[in-house]
């Protein structure tokens, strides 16, 4: 039996894995400088290498393939500092994977921080809507944003949520432990029962928790009532009081919540 599963592995499923890899690989670089300038640089390293082949094998250019020769030593550091941003993006994505996930538990602290900010901004009626991103990548939102990648404190969160601040009407997404942008558009849901009661903020929420699995947390600024949004519904007048664990166990599994968004409240919150 070990002789026959060694035959299929070397003369078939160990090249056709290998093949796979490589095209996951190549997808996922794809989704990623997908409607960014990288694409542009990607166009013109194809060109670069194109031209390469060209010049050494079809025209023998001798001068030119020298110089093209030489600019590729040096190709792995160029591309390196050229897509810094994409790598660094593709290594926080990978260790936010569900089995990274598994194999090194996340803790949760920084949801202490989250919940202190929260309730103090519900004491002073500061509105707030914030996002943690989980499976599904919200990176087209995060750049919607003003870049922030930093270490989620609740002193920051009051910082952005002041109301004089320039990011005080759009979303905190936090990524991981980090806060990874804020002052973020997200899309509105088009449910018109939802739109016809609910705020800006709470129709963006549900709009988001419809196209992804984040979970949003959104504050009114009118009433100082915390909601949560997530798989397209939306639960209303959560207790802050019980927020901190409610959120961790949201964030370890984020089951469907039974309640939906359809219930209409009585008043008119932003």
């Amino acid at each position: 039996m070990a002789q026959f599963f060694s035959t299929v592995w070397n003369y078939g499923l160990k090249d056709g894995l290998d093949i796979l890899l490589v095209a996951a690989i190549f997808y996922r670089l794809m989704l990623l400088v997908r409607g960014t300038r990288s694409v542009q640089v990607l166009l013109g390293i194809l060109l670069l290498a194109v031209g390469t082949l060209l010049a050494d094998e079809v025209l023998h250019l001798t001068a030119t393939s020298w110089l093209l020769e030489k600019f590729w030593m040096a190709g792995i550091v160029i591309l390196v500092i050229v897509f810094q941003p994409e790598i660094r993006t593709i290594l926080a994505e990978l260790g936010s994977h569900p089995l990274s996930r598994w194999i090194f538990p996340t803790h949760f602290d920084y949801v202490t921080e989250v919940t202190a900010a929260l309730k103090e901004c519900s004491e002073k009626r500061i509105g707030a809507l914030i996002v943690f991103e989980r499976d599904t990548g919200l990176k087209n939102f995060r750049e919607t944003g003003v870049r922030i990648q930093a270490e989620v404190s609740t002193e920051l969160i009051l910082s952005v949520l002041h109301p004089r601040s320039p990011l005080h009407d759009g979303a905190i997404i936090i990524t991981g432990n980090r806060i990874a942008a804020a002052g973020c558009l997200l899309p509105l849901t088009d449910d018109p029962n939802i739109a016809r009661v609910l705020g800006t903020r709470h129709r963006a929420a549900v709009g988001l928790s419809e196209s992804s699995d984040a979970i949003t947390l959104v504050l009114s600024e009118e009433t100082g009532q915390l909601s949560i949004a997530s798989f397209g519904s939306l639960e209303r007048n959560v207790d802050l009081s019980g927020l901190d664990s409610k959120l961790r166990e949201l964030l370890r599994s984020a089951p469907p919540p039974s309640e939906t968004a359809a219930e209409p409240p009585q008043e008119n919150v932003s």
